[in-house]
């Protein structure tokens, strides 16, 4: 099913050279530095159940598309919040993506599946209705065996690094537990701060009460709420390796108050009386707390800014955080990140690294501001738009204003383990593709572009997040 050319020019003179490109970055390591894949894969290191565990139960991209066409998503056995009963013969839920693998014509999630399936599992036909069970009996034949378990895959994927992410509220068991077992595999964490820094996430007040009493300060206190998260970021570079940081705010706006407003601030939001606006302006400005942290303690920075989280009230009080019900909102960086950049923008120790969800911000906004600041770099596109025409939107963009060296590399932010090998292969043909249009045009030196190329698969990504 994957043909060799696949996401190359059609034109057979810059597809040659997209061809050689690709040789040189092909089977190169995978550095994933950033996603979201469970660490207690790793640490148990037991067998995946069965197929629908795997590809279809934790990942929205599967079942949003599902859900658009009116499928239930008890019957795909996402889990309700309340324990309420969903489907759980692994054989329907397969059978639900099988019969409805049509809508999946022409999207990334496609690639990334059928990617998966034939290079992992060996499948050679379509996922179809009378294909269903035939697939799902290979897959699952093929999980029981010892060559398929979590990490014998992870070394198989030629994985170097997998980050995952976790809230400051974690222990980290997992991380520790896969230090402690002798492994080789290198997974680290991300510290993600939003349930103890976003006033209008659901239980604020108790998150920072627990966040003292993991870090055995007075969260009860500004300076004490400081003081717990300068020692859990610390924790997490101690215990779970983490180099990075993982913001996911409403937008990007940002703030530098005053010590004394900042406090003010914060009062509000542990007695539940802060507004929207005033927990806006306090959400900005722990971004810039975050970044006098960083300058502290190394640790790199991402701003992933622009999703309207939970848009649908009734999934979200089923089926609870991520189940495909985030939606992009346009976003703006000049001015919302000024108050930041006044403060930390020129340090060339630090490193922000700015996503986006809305593209018309490339050209006019990104671009210019990693193009000038030190401390800032380009993430690369991002959810939505991870997909081989946001890829090249993303290139056309972003290249000339920033150039390819402001920017980060490819990072997978996944929570499908099996599709990391597929969007790291879709972003190097994407990437070769094209460089191998530069040098058709004689804008750019083969063994540049073949140098540009690694450095996107690999180099970069080690290079921005420390690794």
């Amino acid at each position: 099913m994957l043909h060799p050319d696949r996401l190359f020019p059609s034109d057979p003179t810059q597809r040659d050279i997209a061809r050689r490109l690709y040789a040189e970055v092909g089977h190169l390591p995978i550095i994933s530095p950033h996603g979201h894949t469970d660490p207690s894969w790793f640490a148990k290191n037991e067998a995946f159940p069965n197929p629908a565990s795997l590809f279809v139960v934790p990942d929205h991209y599967a079942f949003r598309m599902l859900y658009s066409q009116g499928v239930a998503l008890e019957s795909l056995g996402v889990p309700r919040k309340d324990g309420g009963a969903v489907e759980s013969d692994p054989r329907k839920i397969w059978r639900q993506l099988a019969q409805n693998w049509h809508l999946f014509r022409g999207t990334p999630t496609r690639m990334w599946l059928d990617h998966a399936f034939e290079t992992v599992f060996g499948v050679t036909e379509r996922l179809s209705g009378a294909s269903a069970d035939r697939i799902f009996d290979q897959i699952d034949a093929c999980l029981q065996k010892p060559e398929f378990l979590p990490r014998a895959l992870f070394e198989r994927f030629n994985i170097e690094l997998l980050a995952t992410t976790e809230s400051p509220l974690d222990t980290l068991e997992h991380h520790r537990a896969i230090r402690e077992s002798g492994w080789k595999g290198r997974v680290i964490t991300a510290f993600r701060p939003d349930p103890v820094v976003d006033p209008e996430f659901e239980g604020f007040q108790a998150n920072v009460e627990t966040l003292g009493a993991l870090s055995g300060e007075n969260t009860g206190t500004w300076a004490g709420y400081l003081a717990a998260l300068r020692n859990r970021r610390q924790y997490f570079k101690e215990v779970g390796g983490a180099t990075s940081t993982d913001h996911g705010h409403a937008t990007a706006t940002t703030a530098d108050l005053s010590d004394a407003d900042a406090e003010r601030l914060f009062e509000k939001a542990l007695r539940g009386t802060i507004t929207a606006a005033e927990a806006e302006i306090f959400r900005g400005q722990m971004l810039t707390e975050m970044a006098k942290m960083s300058l502290d303690d190394g640790l790199v920075m991402q701003i992933h800014p622009g999703s309207f989280r939970n848009h649908n009230p009734g999934v979200f009080e089923r089926f609870g955080r991520d189940k495909g019900a985030d939606i992009p909102t346009g976003t703006e960086y000049v001015r919302a990140l000024k108050p930041l950049l006044d403060r930390v923008g020129n340090e060339r120790d630090l490193t922000i690294i700015l996503f986006t969800l809305d593209e018309t911000s490339y050209a006019r906004e990104l671009a210019p501001l990693a193009g000038h600041y030190p401390a800032l770099r380009v993430g690369p596109a991002w959810w939505f738009h991870d997909s081989p025409e946001g890829m090249r939107r993303y290139r056309e963009m972003i290249t000339e204003t920033a150039g390819f060296y402001n920017t980060v590399g490819f990072n997978d932010d996944t929570r499908a383990f099996c599709s990391i090998p597929a969007r790291h292969d879709v972003a190097r043909r994407v990437d070769c593709a094209f460089l191998a249009r530069l040098v058709a045009e004689h804008r750019l030196e083969e063994d540049e572009a073949a140098e540009v190329a690694v450095d996107l698969a690999y180099t970069l990504a080690k290079k921005a997040y420390k690794l």
